[in-house]
């Protein structure tokens, strides 16, 4: 398979305009219809599989309401015509939601009701492209489904662009969207994120209202996927609040994230290091790209520390949880549902799913003692900072890389899970690039702390030097 060169002149400046360099240009006379009918065609023929539904008519209708409304001076706010993709595990009014599954049938529900992260987006004027791939269920750390097949990383089409939000962060990554409404039940938006070169942002759990409610409970968040932290911050603007369907959703946040975002101020910040959590294995490469990034923001005034947490892999809790939840929403589909799912699926759930009710208390006391730890330690630190992943990414098709000893996607992504079991919010920055793939900078805070997570996201991409696949520079150090 082909690979896309990172720094290819864009095909139209529309395509990588962030969100508030459209509106401008909306304001100046911009269609846009125009630019809704471009990525259209762009994502006809884009070569990561990363869409699994297209809409055309509907998609510009959107636009030429938007269009109509910035005529007429009555547009609805930042992202009034701004195009967005959904993640296929998203309700979304007049689509199918089909979650990468041949469970499902498209005609199986009238779809006539969106979840409320595509109906914020659709009261604020945003165009929605389409729906985008997942793995079966979002069960796993790539983009591979039954459904719909393979999808691949841009800037190496050989390789994963991780999961389960993959086509999430592949669209974002080559500029076919602003932005993607993801999810994140063990780093599904940072995963990709990570691999794809591309800002996710986990919010603290509740921050976006959820609802349906998650097979996986209280492990998983909603979450925005852009080119940069400020239309990150923009995004989750929109998103946050509470709907009274989601029985666990926050209440409106104090204060504007995109605000954040534009104080990007580390200076006397207090930031912690951990290279690894006390667990985790790095490849050297990826680990001195991020150690560049870190010393980049202490240069910027924060004072950081590097901190040696000592911690054990709690990796057998979240798996305890994580595919308990797996077995009900298989389970769901009736007998016989079991042999019609990923196989890799159907053995996860063999070896993980069955638990008993004290495994799963313990695995609840063990997320909680975690959280308590992670609590302690923001009482000295504002954020904590380590790698988004230990590696590149790594070739398509496959659950786990080449000559792993283990079969768990969770093996090769222990920075993401564990800040699920605590909930805490946890962004993922590019960084550099080590052997043509993107590198990215985890940065993550105390539950509630989002718009101090936004804020140090958005100091390091101002450092500069990344170049992402439009040529745009949006954050920091090649590797």
């Amino acid at each position: 398979m082909g690979s896309m060169t990172p720094g290819d002149p864009p095909a139209h400046d529309s395509r990588w305009l962030g969100a508030t360099e459209l509106t401008h240009a909306y304001a100046d006379g911009l269609d846009p219809t125009e630019v809704a009918s471009l990525l259209l065609e762009l994502a006809e023929a884009e070569p990561t599989n990363a869409f699994c539904l297209l809409d055309p008519e509907t998609t510009l209708e959107q636009a030429r309401a938007s269009a109509d409304r910035w005529r007429a001076g009555e547009q609805r706010g930042p992202l009034d015509g701004v195009p967005m993709t959904i993640k296929d595990l998203i309700l979304t009014r007049g689509w199918p939601t089909l979650r990468g599954s041949n469970l499902i049938r498209p005609d199986s529900d009238p779809w006539q009701v969106d979840a409320p992260a595509v109906a914020r987006l659709r009261e604020a004027g945003a165009v929605l492209l389409g729906k985008v791939a997942t793995p079966e269920f979002g069960w796993k750390g790539v983009a591979d489904s039954p459904r719909t097949g393979i999808s691949t990383n841009p800037w190496d089409t050989s390789r994963t662009c991780g999961g389960s939000s993959g086509g999430s962060a592949s669209a974002v990554a080559q500029g076919l969207g602003v932005g993607s409404v993801g999810t994140d039940g063990g780093g599904s938006v940072r995963i990709p994120g990570g691999f794809c070169g591309v800002v996710a942002f986990k919010p603290t759990y509740g921050r976006i209202p959820l609802w349906p409610a998650s097979p996986y409970g209280t492990l998983a968040h909603a979450g925005p996927m852009t080119r940069t932290v400020a239309d990150a911050a923009i995004m989750l603007d929109v998103l946050a609040g509470p709907d009274a369907r989601d029985w666990s959703a926050l209440p409106p946040p104090v204060g504007s994230f995109a605000e954040a975002a534009g104080a990007a101020d580390v200076a006397g910040l207090r930031i912690a290091w951990s290279p690894d959590l006390g667990y985790g294995v790095n490849d050297p490469q990826v680990l001195e790209t991020v150690q560049r990034a870190v010393a980049a923001l202490a240069d910027a005034g924060a004072v950081v520390e590097q901190v040696d947490l000592q911690l054990g892999d709690p990796v057998w809790a979240y798996h305890t949880l994580w595919f308990a939840g797996a077995l009900a929403v298989v389970n769901g589909y009736g007998p016989g549902a079991m042999e019609r799912i990923d196989p890799n699926l159907a053995d996860a759930i063999a070896r993980y799913g069955h638990t008993s009710s004290q495994d799963y208390l313990r695995a609840v006391d063990c997320r909680m003692a975690l959280g308590q730890r992670f609590g302690a330690l923001h009482e000295t630190y504002d954020v904590l900072l380590t790698p988004t992943l230990p590696g590149v990414a790594f070739e398509a098709g496959v659950d786990v890389p080449a000559g792993s000893a283990v079969r768990d996607w969770t093996s090769w992504t222990p920075y993401s899970y564990p800040f699920n079991l605590t909930q805490q919010p946890a962004i993922t920055v590019p960084c550099g690039v080590v052997d043509g793939l993107p590198v990215g900078l985890q940065v993550v805070g105390p539950r509630h702390g989002d718009a101090t997570v936004v804020r140090v996201a958005a100091a390091y991409e101002q450092i500069g030097g990344w170049e992402g696949l439009g040529g745009t520079t949006k954050g920091s150090g090649q590797g």
